[in-house]
């Protein structure tokens, strides 16, 4: 009753009229930063040259088009963002911005990033982005989110395009190396959501979205959420033997998944919801520290 008159309240509230800072809330600037960031990744880490200025229009791109289909993925959940304590204080649910504006205004985004990857970077690399943006509102937002609890399984995809689409923008071609990286993030996402899930667990419940805490139960969730880290380990070491990355990275990168291993064991053997409190902002560091020692040995050449 009471998520029917705060849902009823929220699309009934007058438009207050839009700030700045209310449109950058529409991009997820925080997700942003870790889509960009591993986009760079990709473009960096990639066996090829290109112009600083190209290589800057093509990271724009990216984020234009995360934030673009961040704001899409708003103006569809505002009616479930309303009853969900981590995001009713939203624009949308709060009627600072008009549903229609937000929907205008990430359609524009994404629109602009896919043109202008085109024109200044090719043709495939702009496939991939348009691809990654409707992956993520057409397969995860509209269809996966709200009717399995594998949503974030398979819709996790969507986040694991950004450094292929950077390899793609510095090489003009796909390689595996850059299907390693987009493997890397693909598995590492389920474990992530899977820890906010946990500690958010009665949030999705009320809203009725079926993630898999609500579906499957604690128990099975932490399991699968162990499964994951274990299988992330050895994946994640795969960059050394494909000669993107070397010793530094490898030994950063066996520390950093044995720590998410033991985080995941830690989450099984808590009753509370500590632990995958925990796991969540263990797990943000471990994806920015592990694509940044990609970065480590590259540097050291340069400067040597």
């Amino acid at each position: 009753m009471e998520n029917t008159a705060a849902l009823s309240e929220a699309m009934s509230a007058p438009y207050q009229g839009a700030g700045v800072g209310d449109y950058i809330e529409l991009l997820k600037p925080r997700v942003m930063s870790l889509v960009v960031f591993s986009g760079l990744v990709g473009l960096l880490v990639a066996p090829a040259h290109i112009h600083p200025l190209l290589g800057f229009v093509a990271v724009l791109c990216i984020a234009l088009s995360a934030g673009g289909s961040a704001a899409v993925n708003m103006w569809y959940d505002r009616d479930i963002d309303v009853i969900m304590t981590r995001t009713r204080r939203r624009p949308l649910p709060q009627g600072r911005i008009e549903a229609q504006a937000a929907l205008e205004f990430g359609a524009t985004l994404i629109f602009i990033s896919v043109v202008m990857m085109a024109l200044a970077i090719g043709w495939l690399a702009a496939f991939l982005l348009a691809g990654a943006s409707a992956f993520y509102i057409f397969i995860y937002t509209f269809w996966l989110k709200r009717r399995t609890p594998w949503n974030i399984v398979i819709g996790g995809a969507a986040g694991a395009f950004p450094p292929m689409i950077g390899w793609v923008a510095a090489t003009g071609h796909l390689a595996w190396p850059a299907v390693i990286l987009f493997a890397i993030i693909f598995f590492w996402t389920p474990p992530h959501f899977w820890a906010l899930a946990l500690y958010r667990n009665d949030d999705y419940r009320a809203a009725n979205v079926p993630m898999l805490p609500v579906i499957a139960g604690e128990r099975r969730t932490k399991i699968e959420m162990l499964i994951y880290t274990l299988l992330l380990l050895p994946l994640s070491l795969a960059p050394t033997y494909v000669g993107i990355a070397g010793n530094i990275y490898a030994v950063g990168g066996a520390l950093l998944g044995i720590g998410f291993i033991i985080c995941a064991i830690r989450v099984l053997r808590d009753k509370t919801h500590r632990s995958a409190r925990q796991m969540f902002f263990y797990s943000l560091v471990y994806l920015f520290a592990l694509f940044g020692l990609l970065l480590v040995e590259p540097a050291l050449k340069a400067f040597a």
